[in-house]
């Protein structure tokens, strides 16, 4: 599936709030959160450089994270603006 600029925006987006908050909890490197969560370090990567996932997964992390959606998407219209 060939994705389009605003799929785009939105995956930059999501790979950047993910690479936020797993700072902000205090993991300074990714892969030491993929462990925790039970992702493979190598697919973690991929999310945090705006791959494609499914919200399964994205709730997934953001619970580990104890993100709210509601925060997680916060500045999304700025974002793609």
């Amino acid at each position: 599936m060939k994705t389009n600029h605003s799929q785009e925006v939105n995956f930059d987006f999501i790979a950047t709030r993910l690479k936020e908050f797993r700072v902000k909890k205090g993991y300074s490197n990714y892969e030491h959160l993929a462990y925790e969560i039970g992702i493979s370090r190598s697919q973690y990567g991929r999310y945090e450089k705006g791959a494609n996932m499914k919200l399964s997964t994205l709730f997934k992390i953001l619970e580990f994270l104890e993100v709210s959606v509601e925060e997680f998407f916060k500045g999304i219209d700025e974002y793609n603006s």
